[in-house]
């Protein structure tokens, strides 16, 4: 039987979830599209779109399969501590590449190496939910890890402000301090050492299963899935074109964005750990996950549709509100109602690999679909982008009805 998880745990648990998130997503948001403006102007927002299209396919790739791999790894350091340490290890070595390259695919090596090693790390930091959380805790424990996405990015834009937007440090400073708080709960965690007799053995089958559950078998998780890669969608096209909407939309300098990509940052993640500390308590001690979750649905379409229609600084911070506000409750409950419809007790990681699927293809998709509506009626239309971001929150909202396991 899973023993409680005392406040510690839970702070380091956090503390680690939101240091890969500093170190993965900061990119994401600023480092790339700067440093791909700083090498090609005229091609930035194209390479943009090849850089995160490729490094998140490879992203999704990753994780099911490390999260396979976690799941059978045999060890004196436990399941899961090894690819902790490890995957850090070389994901910053990719953003130390990206910092010093001086061309495209230089910077899309290294962004492909980082995508590959901070999901075998995520992958495995996800698993230790199932491993170490009871079930009744699950909830406020989500909410908490819903907090560390928007934490870890607040602290990784932060830093560019420290070191005066230098693009050296705004990739390796988020990933220095990524890589100590891993360590920190990599060595102080009790993770399960799994014996050989108990290791499932693992083929070219078993690796091509690790990317598939069957929805038509485990309908409620593939309801799930397709509501999380919904929303996830919609938020992408935010989170990778935000630096070109203010220069080009709403008409920022280039030498000011990152502080008000700072701004609309702290404006998010400030609502953000509200709504993902009361949804997944209130979640929790009403037993209810559904309602909370096509909610927060809902709340991301209408910050959407603001992007869409707007086009000033405090339109794009009330956005940034409202979007923390959604994401927060969403992020934090939906977690918690995943690991409730979980197929397999023996393969959580392998499951919740395929969970993560659904976190990374759409980081490649949006790149890939974006220049589609950008080009409607003439180049960089962000409004057609956005309302198509909102359309597709919605349908995460719809799919969210279909599932039956939970309430």
């Amino acid at each position: 039987m899973i023993q409680n998880v005392k406040g510690w745990f839970i702070f380091r648990y956090t503390a680690a979830m939101a240091g890969l998130f500093a170190a993965l997503l900061t990119p994401v948001i600023l480092g790339l599209s700067l440093k791909l403006l700083d090498i090609d102007p005229q091609n930035a927002t194209t390479n943009l779109s090849i850089v995160a299209g490729v490094g998140a396919f490879l992203a999704m790739v990753a994780n099911p399969f490390f999260g396979r791999l976690s799941d059978r790894t045999i060890s004196k350091m436990g399941m899961r501590r090894p690819w902790l340490i490890f995957g850090s290890l070389f994901g910053l070595a990719g953003l130390a590449i990206i910092a010093i390259g001086n061309s495209v695919p230089m910077v899309l090596a290294g962004w492909c190496l980082a995508q590959i090693a901070f999901n075998a790390t995520l992958a495995a930091l996800y698993a230790v939910v199932a491993d170490q959380v009871p079930q009744k805790q699950r909830g406020t424990v989500s909410g908490f890890l819903g907090i560390a996405q928007g934490v870890g990015v607040l602290v990784g834009v932060g830093m560019s402000q420290l070191f005066g937007g230098d693009l050296f440090w705004i990739f390796m400073a988020p990933g220095f301090l990524g890589l100590f708080l891993i360590f920190l709960f990599a060595f102080t965690i009790h993770d399960r050492v799994l014996s050989a007799k108990n290791r499932p053995p693992y083929n070219f089958v078993e690796f091509l299963r690790s990317f598939w559950t069957n929805p038509f078998k485990h309908p409620d998780f593939g309801w799930a899935w397709i509501s999380r890669f919904s929303i996830l969608l919609a938020l992408s096209f935010m989170t990778t074109y935000q630096t070109f909407y203010l220069i080009k939309h709403v008409g920022i300098a280039q030498s000011d964005v990152n502080q008000f990509i700072f701004l609309g940052t702290l404006t998010s993640v400030g609502i953000l750990i509200f709504g993902s500390v009361l949804g997944g308590f209130l979640s929790d001690k009403l037993h209810r996950r559904k309602m909370f979750v096509w909610l927060s649905a809902l709340v991301a379409v209408l910050a959407l549709y603001l992007l869409a229609t707007g086009h000033s600084v405090g339109i794009f911070l009330l956005a940034a509100a409202v979007i923390g506000l959604a994401q927060g409750a969403y992020m934090a409950v939906d977690l918690a109602l995943v690991t409730e419809v979980l197929p397999s007790k023996k393969d959580t990681a392998k499951d919740l690999g395929v969970i993560n699927i659904a976190n990374a293809l759409p980081q490649s998709v949006a790149p890939a679909i974006a220049p589609i509506f950008l080009a409607i009626n003439g180049p960089d239309n962000f409004t057609s982008l956005f309302l198509t971001a909102a359309v597709f929150a919605g349908l995460a909202a719809i799919a969210i009805f279909p599932i039956r396991r939970v309430r």
